[in-house]
């Protein structure tokens, strides 16, 4: 079962973003959120962070009669758009004028479970090669 959070207009560069979304990209939730609570970008992470943790919630609702610690949530996909450019002017010398380039993106996260216990590997559902 799968569960999406989006988040839009976020304030800051979809290439700064995309380096979080690599991080945590295939993980378990708990895994990945940890990696970001102690990330040195700390608001690009809080905002991944705020947004991993939408999916979780919105994956619970969804399946209220699942108990969350009987199953291994894990992070499927996380894609990171460009969205609006705001194009601002920055004074320059001699009457000049120099165009600032605010950039903005889209943040989608797909949250999807793995049962434990049913000898498959929680983040590419492989069997797991423990007894060889």
């Amino acid at each position: 079962m799968e569960s999406v959070a989006k988040l839009k207009n976020s304030p800051y560069p979809a290439r700064k973003m995309r380096l979080l979304a690599d991080l945590v990209r295939g993980k378990a939730v708990t895994e990945a959120l940890s990696i970001l609570k102690y990330h040195k970008k700390v608001a690009y992470a809080g905002e991944m962070e705020k947004l991993l943790k939408s999916a979780v919630n919105n994956w619970e609702q969804r399946n209220e009669d699942m108990d969350i610690n009987e199953v291994t949530l894990v992070v499927k996909t996380v894609m990171v758009d460009e969205g609006k450019t705001l194009k601002r002017i920055q004074p320059a010398p001699q009457g000049r004028a120099h165009r600032v380039r605010k950039r903005s993106n889209h943040i989608t996260v797909v949250v999807s479970t793995s049962q434990v216990g049913n000898g498959q590997n929680p983040v590419n559902n492989q069997p797991n090669d423990d007894n060889n």
